[in-house]
């Protein structure tokens, strides 16, 4: 019976002891690590916004591209049969 009123009185100390440690270390390690992953995290979405302003360009610069063959190609055509000769076959160029 002796041993456990000794017992007592060493696992509250040792609570509190617990409890001084977390508040001291623990809780700046996760305040640490709490900002850290907040400025990743920024870090991660200003590169994908970055990613997607260049894909935006990009993807003008395609659609400008395209409209370019698609309306200037035809109209090259045209221009291209209005210089040919009638009756005369096109000449072949061998690369």
């Amino acid at each position: 019976m002796n041993d456990i009123g000794i017992l007592v009185p060493l696992f509250g100390i040792s609570c509190g002891m617990v409890a001084i440690i977390g508040g001291v270390f623990v809780r700046p390690w996760f305040t640490y690590r709490e900002k850290r992953l907040a400025t990743e995290a920024s870090m991660v979405a200003e590169k994908a916004a970055q990613y997607a302003a260049q894909t935006e360009r990009l993807e003008q610069r395609v659609r400008v591209l395209e409209r370019i063959i698609t309306d200037r190609g035809l109209a090259l055509s045209d221009e291209i049969d209005g210089l040919r000769v009638p009756g005369e076959t096109p000449a072949r160029i061998d690369h």
